[in-house]
């Protein structure tokens, strides 16, 4: 499904994002980058690497997790079929067209009309009650 395709290369993107911060924290402790663009004095704090990876994961964890459940009700509301309720058009990529254009373009399909049994039944019984 290419809705799940999408989704997927979102949070992977994300966590490509939170992988370059926590590869720059250790590569900042291998070669002291603010010695190298700054002057400033050499120092290497293994344990400062570590605590910024720990807490770039459990950030990471909880933008993802997050995120991972934004997409899935997103798509699940992609998926809904928009029908206005008083002319029963459908609404498909900001354009409202007829039910039965609609299934011409998006499915190939003809249409027909008909009465459905419920609808039947409410008519026959109108029409008895006009006709008496």
């Amino acid at each position: 499904m290419m809705n799940s395709k999408k989704a997927r290369r979102i949070l992977w993107y994300e966590s490509i994002g939170f992988l370059s911060l926590i590869g720059l924290s250790w590569l900042d402790e291998l070669v002291s980058l603010p010695h190298l663009l700054f002057g400033s004095g050499p120092h290497s704090n293994w344990h400062e690497a570590a605590l910024e990876s720990a807490f770039l994961t459990v950030v990471w964890v909880i933008v993802f997790l997050l995120t991972r459940k934004l997409l899935v009700r997103l798509y699940y509301m992609e998926g809904f079929l928009r029908v206005c309720a008083w002319c029963r058009k459908i609404g498909h990529e900001h354009e409202w067209t007829t039910v039965e254009d609609y299934f011409k373009r998006g499915f190939d399909i003809k249409t027909s009309h008909g009465m459905c049994p419920d609808c039947q039944e409410k008519w026959v019984a109108e029409t008895k009650l006009r006709a008496a």
